[in-house]
């Protein structure tokens, strides 16, 4: 009869073996596999630049000239000149009392400047300083002159009258200074003469024996 004792060591030591084997296997997928399951950490996420851009402070808003009416004579005491300033808008009057006349218009700019112009050519430069005065230069009929007006109150400042007297078409157009000087010129059918005085406080004014008003001119 024979010894089973190496048979059976041989055959404990395979079986042995092969669990070692299968365990090792398992723990390996299962290792590799947790690898694979961890997660990375999730990036920072950006600073757009819309959000870290500082913002930028609103602009100003500008100011328009306020209503007002001014009153002068050029430098060279050539002409009186008046401007009436209403709502973004100008109007002005060059007038020298005995044929030279011009009426312009235009806008204010935010910033007080003028820019008007009128028939023939005619125009104005000038500037609004600080709602006390309006300085600049006006050109009419060929010849340039600076000059200057402050603002007026009632009765002085810009009137103006049209009407039709006797068939003719009547335009006067008068300038009160603030001394109570009138400079104006009234046509008669487009022709010019010396305008007749008028009432600075109701604008009364007759013409060729026509009692007419006078109104406070606006653009």
């Amino acid at each position: 009869m024979k010894r089973p004792g190496p048979l059976l060591t041989l055959l404990a030591g395979l079986v042995l073996g092969l669990f070692l084997l299968t365990l090792n296997a398992t723990t390996g997928t299962k290792t590799a596999s947790s690898s694979y399951e961890e997660k990375s950490p999730s990036p920072a996420p950006a600073r757009s630049a819309a959000s870290s851009a500082p913002t930028p402070a609103p602009s100003p808003s500008r100011v328009p000239a306020a209503d007002a009416d001014y009153a002068g004579r050029t430098d060279d005491d050539a002409a009186a000149i008046a401007v009436t300033v209403r709502d973004g808008k100008a109007i002005a009057y060059y007038c020298d009392g005995r044929t030279a006349e011009s009426w312009l218009k235009g806008d204010v700019e935010d910033d007080g400047s003028l820019r008007l112009s009128g028939k023939h050519g005619a125009k104005l430069d000038g500037k609004l300083q600080d709602g006390k005065r309006v300085e600049g230069t006006v050109t009419v009929g060929g010849g340039r002159h600076a000059f200057s007006a402050d603002r007026a109150t009632k009765p002085s400042g810009l009137w103006r009258a049209t009407a039709t007297v006797r068939s003719a078409k009547i335009d006067g157009g008068w300038i009160v200074l603030k001394d109570g000087t009138q400079v104006g010129i009234l046509t008669r059918d487009g022709k010019p003469s010396p305008a007749p005085v008028i009432d600075p406080e109701t604008g009364a004014v007759t013409v060729d024996g026509q009692q007419l008003t006078a109104r406070p001119a606006t653009p």
